[in-house]
């Protein structure tokens, strides 16, 4: 089995223990997983904001960078679901059949890191210990695009030490949202002020999530309301 970490912009540029971590979490359980120097940006970016044709040649990239590999995972349920979801969209505007045949081979193969450890390696406990008092986000794109349903809880659930408590309105957006952020800078400020009251009313002492865009987000919010709560990606907190 040929498997291909894809770190995403933000964790190469910003958090790279996050895509550490997987790697350590992956040789952990026994896969040997690769990282192809080529790749770059999914896209995401280019085509939320409706720049689908500057995005043609980061597709295209992105097809030839992870060619070749039955798997490819990521920490990221916004870049897996930009891979899944909006390639085809891309390839198909382009108009050129040998992109969207190459999309089509490749896409379906990219899987959210906790999609990839349930769903493939069909396990649960990855023999992670954390002693800590833990509350879980849930990311729009993991949640909403993908699906991933309860497969990050099961695995937080597994975690020895680890006190798991519920996080108040979980499932409501934080207001990144990437170019969001930007474009409705004082929406997403408001969003992201309730979602980090719910992670202080929660009693936790980490915040976790399978985005660090999402983390980047909520961990400014309490680190400057000096909350005292640290966030880390899932993937630090299994391979811990």
């Amino acid at each position: 089995m040929r498997v291909a970490l894809m770190v995403t912009c933000i964790n190469d540029a910003m958090f790279p223990a996050a895509g550490q971590a997987v790697v350590t979490l992956l040789r952990r359980l026994g896969v040997d997983v690769e990282f192809p120097a080529a790749q770059t940006c999914c896209a995401q970016p280019m085509v939320n904001t409706g720049y689908l044709d500057e995005a043609v040649p980061v597709v295209r990239n992105f097809v030839s960078a992870f060619e070749g590999y039955d798997y490819v995972v990521t920490p990221s349920g916004s870049c897996a679901g930009s891979a899944r979801h909006q390639h085809g969209l891309v390839a198909r505007r382009s108009g050129d059949a040998g992109l969207a045949a190459a999309v089509a081979e490749v896409s379906p193969r990219v899987l959210e890191l906790t999609e990839f450890l349930v769903d493939v390696l069909e396990v649960t406990d990855v023999g992670a210990s954390f002693p800590h008092t833990v509350t879980y986000h849930p990311t729009c794109h993991s949640l909403r695009m993908l699906g991933v349903g309860d497969r990050p809880l099961a695995l937080l659930r597994a975690v020895r030490g680890i006190r798991l408590v519920d996080l108040p309105d979980a499932q409501s957006c934080c207001g990144f949202g990437g170019t969001f952020a930007v474009k409705n800078s004082d929406t997403s400020v408001a969003m992201g002020a309730d979602k980090a009251r719910h992670v202080v009313d929660s009693g936790a002492e980490v915040l976790v999530a399978g985005d660090s865009s999402c983390l980047m987000h909520i961990g400014g919010m309490l680190s400057r309301q000096r909350a005292g709560v640290r966030v880390m990606h899932l993937a630090e907190v299994l391979a811990s």
